[in-house]
């Protein structure tokens, strides 16, 4: 692959919430969860598993879990763009209803990646902070980064989300994940009903990155 083409797949990975029921095809599946494999970890410990989640059924109960959380949150996101433009609002609730689809039609998508992770593997090595802890992540997001880009390689949409986290309790015993293992995203995953990816939209690299020091250019 060259280096214009990894490029092109970082700049046009979107967030997908439209997919098809179509299956993925097992090579496909395959060649998408090595890519994930080779993620770097702390210590190379890789502290994370991924629950791939086919059977109809669980897929379901997973929408039903998900939705619920979903519609408490819209309630919420919506007040956020109340006096926004109108262009604003209207891109917000693009992406509210395509939210909206995912919810309902969860038990439908092909493949649902529950992330799992062991903080036995990790070195947290900022647990004693008096913050919220993130260090952890960082053995476990970079193998859903790849999963991701590897399905944007393949055509296969996809999105992460960590609502379903919220009912952890819920998940682990609905998928027999052992009792040292927690939930750290779920990732549907399936071909787009539409278009699917194209051109993001983030903040400049001036508000993002600075030089030697906080806020300089």
């Amino acid at each position: 692959m060259s280096t214009e083409s990894l490029y092109e797949l970082m700049s046009t990975q979107r967030a997908i919430r439209r997919l098809r029921p179509d299956p993925i095809p097992e090579d496909v599946l395959k060649r998408i969860m090595q890519a994930a494999a080779w993620a770097p970890s702390g210590g190379n410990r890789q502290p994370w598993r991924m629950v791939m989640v086919h059977g109809r059924d669980l897929k379901t109960r997973l929408g039903e879990l998900y939705t619920r959380r979903w519609n408490t949150f819209v309630t919420g996101y919506r007040k956020r763009f109340t006096d926004a433009p109108e262009a604003e609002r209207q891109q917000q609730e693009r992406t509210i209803a395509a939210g909206d689809y995912l919810a309902s039609h969860m038990g439908d998508c092909p493949v649902v990646a529950v992330v799992c992770f062991n903080p036995q593997f990790m070195a947290v090595t900022d647990a004693d902070q008096d913050r919220v802890s993130v260090v952890g992540g960082g053995s476990v997001y970079p193998a859903v980064q790849n999963l991701m880009l590897a399905c944007r390689a393949e055509g296969v949409g996809c999105v992460l989300t960590t609502l379903l986290c919220m009912d952890e309790p819920a998940v682990r015993e609905l998928l027999g994940i052992d009792p040292d293992w927690f939930t750290a995203a779920a990732v549907p995953m399936g071909y787009p009903v539409a278009g699917g990816y194209g051109p993001t939209a983030r903040m400049p690299l001036g508000e993002l990155f600075y030089r030697d020091a906080w806020g300089a250019s």
